[in-house]
């Protein structure tokens, strides 16, 4: 009889620690996909933003017109990669096509807003100031929003392979790891540097 009390006790015990195990994961990944959101709004924003940009620039700077429409193409693809993303925060090609997608569109902003020095009467433009600023303070917003991402993610994953979660994470669903968000082109990590003088 004693000896079915503590088997019944132990096996209570198994099963609390389980549950405690299986309640962690779920957190974790909840945590990393609303850091995703949080990139997702800041994303949405700064795409928001380019064609406001382009539409500035544009009468100032129609003979670049091929820069205008790499600008545009490039924010179309990076929408398109974050609404794949959006899907499933975490998947590794997800993760790496909007990376790649990203990196393309600030290279891109970059060659915009280079080739808008040229241009003081664009620079001295009271619209092109303020969605200048805007998109800087959206940059900085991305580049907290993706840290906070890549901890939850590194959180998630650093539990995940942990001894003992590592023999249960995949029979409770989580048996892959989730994928950090890198851009390949680290000039969308900085804010633009864009001077008025």
């Amino acid at each position: 009889m004693t000896a079915l009390i503590i088997l019944g006790a132990l096996a209570l015990v198994l099963i609390v620690w389980g549950i405690s195990i299986y309640n962690r994961l779920v957190a974790l990944k909840n945590r990393y996909q609303n850091a995703f959101a949080q990139i997702e709004v800041q994303l949405k924003r700064r795409h928001d933003l380019i064609p406001n940009l382009v539409e500035t620039v544009k009468g100032y700077m129609a003979h670049e017109r091929e820069t205008l429409e790499a600008v545009v193409e490039a924010r179309n693809q990076a929408a398109s990669g974050l609404a794949t993303a959006a899907n499933d925060p975490g998947d590794p090609a997800a993760m790496q096509a909007l990376g790649n997608a990203e990196g393309v569109l600030g290279g891109a902003m970059g060659r915009l807003l280079a080739l808008s020095e040229a241009y003081p009467d664009l620079k001295a433009s009271q619209n092109m100031q303020q969605l200048t600023e805007e998109l800087t303070s959206t940059e900085n917003k991305v580049s907290f929003a993706r840290q906070a991402f890549n901890d939850a993610v590194t959180a998630y994953n650093t539990y995940k392979q942990t001894f003992p979660p590592v023999l249960f994470a995949g029979s409770f669903g989580h048996g892959t790891d989730a994928s950090l968000l890198e851009f390949d082109h680290e000039q969308i990590a900085e804010a633009p540097q864009v001077s008025f003088s």
